[in-house]
């Protein structure tokens, strides 16, 4: 059945949302299409000084039927007719408010342009208030609620966005009749779901970010939210009990959208899952090997049999949950806030004369300085990792902190700012440009330290996503820092084509993902090995950085 059978996965990514058309036999990939979200792009709805950033569903939906309906134009209409399955990822914590249908309220008039009705992405952090009282009131408890996301509440998390919207806009609240996670309201959405009561929830996001569990017979009772706050008095009963792996299905594609995608209702559409979730399995994820991927911020993915790991606790991390990664293993979840964030930050810092200065300029015509201002820009950060890889390495050189975005593991903080060290006149962008990145790499060593130190091997290192793929500087360094190989993964796109392998599992092409894995996958086409003598040096800074974020963490806390 695979040899004739394809598939499609749909990886909605910060900026963008990506489609990919794969042969369910061996993962060929036919097609590929991108939509940049048009809202997002121009920064509609958010505000980045107050750590506010919500996203419109149409952005969503335009791009969901611009990028699978492209796909089908580049293969034609044999394709189409063999398509059999469809699985998509998303970013995550990423919830919104909707009504007894599962309708958004934005999508509703009289909440097209109220943020707080509209997706709240996973890097708002308006919620952490809420977050800090979760956690104060958790502790109350005999019944550890939070032991199996790391014992942190995060405000990038399903429970603490939901309490800010509805504290912070009665309308919204006075509407708000449930509060869905964008992975699982693109299924529901295609399978033509009307009452959000029968809404299929994915055991990924309900599991890391909705505080459910087996162990709770669900989510936590009703009456742990209401003593927390009498908003959320009765909320569970409109959320869910049951939850489902992504290798199951959601449901057909109704006829409205095989009839508007161009495709048969018969293609099952399988149960949604996070980004990081589905790229761990496209990226032909290993137990015990940490796969990383890697784009605005990180998602650290680990797999283990759940017979070796029963009754483990890691303390600090995203959550551990049975099947939430692949199905009968153990999946752990960790990641840094701001990864490629914290890049695009330095770069737009240093660009602050080309957007603000240049534009001005009555040397050349503004058609010139545009073109001036959009080359230097796309060359900033190819520039600045060539000056910085001939830099040599000093114990003592400038140093950084990583917590851009605050802090998400281990020991999630969102409150921590970074802070750079040993500036003097001889300070360059290229020597802060590199103190940055090693501060990433080191937050990503604080992850695998952290797995270890709770009995948790990490055998091995994967690299995925963009940054991955496009900076040897960054991958060079990431070994360096670890003292271990890192292998880069071939595909351009693992959350899109692990959504591939998972839609083939929920349409019967495969018995288990595994297999999916197997015949899907593309391999890995670069590994990076640490250099022994530059591994001692970080070494020594790698402390050098801890103690600094303990003395900021202090600060910060007073």
């Amino acid at each position: 059945m695979a040899n004739d059978s394809f598939v499609i996965g749909v990886d909605f990514g910060t900026d963008s949302v990506r489609s990919i058309i794969v042969r369910a036999a061996d993962g060929k990939e036919l097609a590929a299409s991108i939509f940049y979200y048009p809202r997002w792009k121009k920064g509609l709805y958010c505000n980045p000084a107050d750590n506010c950033f919500r996203q419109h569903p149409s952005d969503y939906i335009e791009g969901l039927v611009y990028t699978i309906k492209d796909c089908l134009e580049k293969t034609g209409k044999e394709i189409a007719a063999a398509v059999k399955g469809i699985s998509v990822d998303t970013t995550g914590s990423t919830p919104v408010a909707v009504d007894k249908a599962g309708t958004p309220l934005a999508l509703l008039p009289a909440f097209a342009e109220n943020p707080n009705a509209m997706f709240v992405l996973w890097k708002d952090h308006t919620s952490v208030k809420e977050a800090g009282e979760l956690n104060k009131h958790a502790a109350t408890y005999d019944t550890n609620y939070l032991q199996f996301v790391g014992g942190i509440y995060s405000s990038e998390w399903f429970w603490a966005k939901l309490l800010h919207v509805l504290r912070e806009d009665e309308i919204v609240r006075e509407h708000t009749h449930s509060w869905v996670e964008h992975c699982d309201w693109i299924p529901y959405l295609l399978t033509g779901g009307t009452d959000v009561q029968l809404m299929k929830r994915g055991v990924c996001s309900a599991g890391h970010k909705s505080l459910w569990a087996e162990e709770f017979g669900g989510l936590p009772p009703d009456d742990f939210f209401s003593a927390w706050d009498h908003l959320l008095k009765g909320f569970t009963n409109r959320l869910f009990t049951d939850t489902y792996t992504s290798a199951q299905a959601a449901g057909n594609l109704s006829a409205e959208w095989a009839q508007r995608l161009g495709l048969s209702t018969d293609v099952i559409v399988g149960i949604g899952a996070f980004d990081c979730h589905m790229g761990a399995v496209g990226g032909q994820i290993e137990p015990y090997h940490l796969s990383k991927v890697m784009g605005t911020s990180t998602c650290d993915m680990l797999v283990a049999p759940l017979d070796e790991v029963k009754g483990k606790l890691v303390k600090g991390i995203c959550g551990q949950v049975p099947g939430s990664i692949i199905p009968g293993m153990m999946g752990m979840e960790a990641g840094q806030s701001a990864f490629g964030d914290a890049y695009a930050w330095f770069r737009n810092l240093l660009a602050w004369p080309l957007e603000n200065i240049l534009l001005d300029t009555t040397i050349v015509d503004r058609a010139t300085a545009e073109k001036l201002q959009a080359e230097v820009t796309d060359k900033i950060l190819t520039e600045l990792s060539r000056r910085a890889t001939a830099l040599p390495l000093q114990e003592d050189d400038e140093l950084a902190l990583d917590w851009l975005n605050g802090r998400r593991t281990p020991d999630a903080n969102q409150l921590l700012k970074t802070a750079f060290t040993g500036l003097d006149l001889a300070s360059d962008a290229p020597r802060i440009f590199r103190s940055l990145v090693e501060a990433t790499c080191f937050g990503a060593r604080k992850i695998v330290d952290r797995f270890r130190e709770e009995g948790i091997p990490v055998k091995g290192l994967i690299g995925l996503g963009g940054v991955a793929k496009k900076s040897s500087f960054i991958m060079q360094m990431m070994a360096d820092v670890m003292n271990m190989p890192i292998r880069i993964h071939k595909s351009e796109q693992t959350c899109a084509l692990g959504a591939a392998m998972f839609a083939a599992t929920a349409a019967g092409i495969y018995d288990k993902v595994e297999d999916a894995m197997q015949a899907m996958g593309q391999g890995f086409d670069t590994q990076y090995s640490p250099d022994t003598a530059k591994a001692a040096i970080y070494e020594k800074r790698y402390q050098k950085y801890t103690e600094l974020g303990l003395f900021i963490e202090q600060k910060t806390n007073l």
